[in-house]
């Protein structure tokens, strides 16, 4: 099974790629690597939710809000390679999570982009990861989701 098929399995559709918020790129390639801009968890040009985790929202909601993240970066994986069957492996992904001073579940939110990509991805989706608290995020952002794949 493809993973679009994997996707469409789990009842996802593939967003369109999430504009650039700024000066950048939504990826680069560089050799057999696609390194993916931060992906906030944007769902039809908008947030669904903003504030930090800890004061405004919990855990369910963080790693809700980090699978949508990874979803945007797979869309963009997909615009810069064609088809996602070209993914040998993510290899990286990076999340940072916009927290309380006193949170500390930042890995758990994390799960929720770990989770789907290897839901979509089976063992070539498992990664070494970093989960970051930070201050704030662009627009007031929970989650953004960075990935780095390796490509054919």
């Amino acid at each position: 099974m493809s993973p679009e098929q994997k996707i469409e399995e789990l009842g996802l559709t593939l967003p369109e790629v999430v504009a650039p918020l700024a000066a950048y790129v939504p990826t680069v390639r560089t050799g057999q690597l696609v390194y993916t801009s931060g992906q906030v968890p944007m769902v039809e040009g908008k947030l669904p939710q903003t504030g930090k985790l800890g004061v405004d929202l919990g855990v369910d909601e963080g790693r809700e809000q980090a699978r949508i993240c990874a979803l945007n970066a797979v869309a963009a994986l997909k615009a810069e390679v064609g088809e996602l069957s070209r993914v040998k492996r993510i290899v990286k992904a990076v999340v940072f999570v916009a927290s309380a001073p006193d949170f500390t579940q930042q890995p758990q939110v994390a799960n929720g982009a770990s989770e789907l990509l290897a839901e979509i991805f089976g063992e070539a989706g498992k990664h070494a990861r970093s989960a970051v608290g930070v201050a704030a995020l662009p627009l007031d952002a929970p989650v953004e989701v960075e990935l780095i794949a390796e490509v054919s």
